[in-house]
């Protein structure tokens, strides 16, 4: 075979895209740049009040100071408890619901179809919808309150919560599980003797996980009527009591604080 017309010493030319790939990226650049403008012009930006921003920050930061610390006790500290205990039995409630949903949803444990599409759509719904819209749907259920925080913070974390579990029961080694169906042991026994002691460190990370977030969500219930601290942030708001606000605004960011930090603590030392 002749070999006429063929360098062997040109060298290759390397190219780190190909003529489709970089038109795609073309297409995607100029893509966000469309939708960039797109934004700005219906997110209605008044100029006028853009300019004056910063002299109204500094009037709202001025009217902060000081901080009246005398409002701590009792009002701050009642919505702080409230707050606490919105997250905390939220977060309990929460893992009773997606216990089943997370056992629905692996297809490994569950067979049926029908039955994980049923458990995926109603741990959909959940995270699809904000804790502020269950709020508002528990209110006009149950009335202004800390009962319609809880259980809106239940709902939202269900999704969550159920969704992790199901992923750790669907990535669970099998060992196990066939010598427990080897020696003829039910499905409970499956589940309880096999299933959860490899997923309990992960189900009690999850936990500490979702009730650190429901501590800094239920923060902002109170402003939908749904109890808890956001009820006297939503009150000296509407008041013009800016040192007030300042002292929740405040003890939100230390209560989230100390909750991140316990967490971790008990991550560390107990998981």
């Amino acid at each position: 075979m002749s070999e006429a017309g063929i360098n062997p010493r040109a060298p290759a030319k390397w190219e780190r895209f190909t003529s489709g790939q970089r038109m795609l990226r073309y297409v995607l650049w100029i893509f966000c740049v469309w939708a960039i403008v797109q934004s700005v012009r219906y997110i209605e930006v008044i100029p006028e009040f853009l300019y004056d921003a910063p002299e109204q920050m500094a009037d709202m930061l001025g009217r902060m100071w000081p901080i009246d610390w005398a409002y701590f006790q009792p009002d701050v500290l009642q919505g702080l408890t409230e707050t606490l205990h919105m997250a905390t039995l939220g977060t309990i409630l929460s893992l009773f619901l997606a216990l089943p949903l997370g056992v629905m949803v692996a297809p490994n444990i569950t067979r049926s179809r029908t039955l994980n599409f049923v458990a995926r759509v109603v741990l959909v719904a959940s995270r699809s919808v904000n804790s502020l819209v269950w709020a508002m749907l528990f209110v006009a259920i149950f009335g202004p309150g800390p009962l319609a925080g809880m259980f809106a913070i239940a709902l939202r974390s269900v999704g969550f919560v159920g969704k992790l579990i199901g992923e750790a029961l669907e990535q669970t080694p099998k060992g196990s599980i066939e010598a427990l169906q080897a020696a003829g042991a039910g499905k409970f026994s499956q589940l309880w003797y096999g299933y959860w002691p490899q997923i309990k460190p992960a189900f009690w990370s999850v936990a500490l996980l979702r009730w650190d977030i429901n501590v800094r969500e239920s923060g902002v219930l109170g402003l939908v009527g749904a109890g808890g601290i956001g009820v006297v942030l939503n009150t000296c708001i509407d008041l013009f009591q800016w040192d007030r606000v300042a002292l929740v605004l405040f003890t939100i960011l230390v209560v989230v604080a100390a909750a991140e930090i316990a967490v971790l603590q008990i991550r560390r030392r107990v998981l």
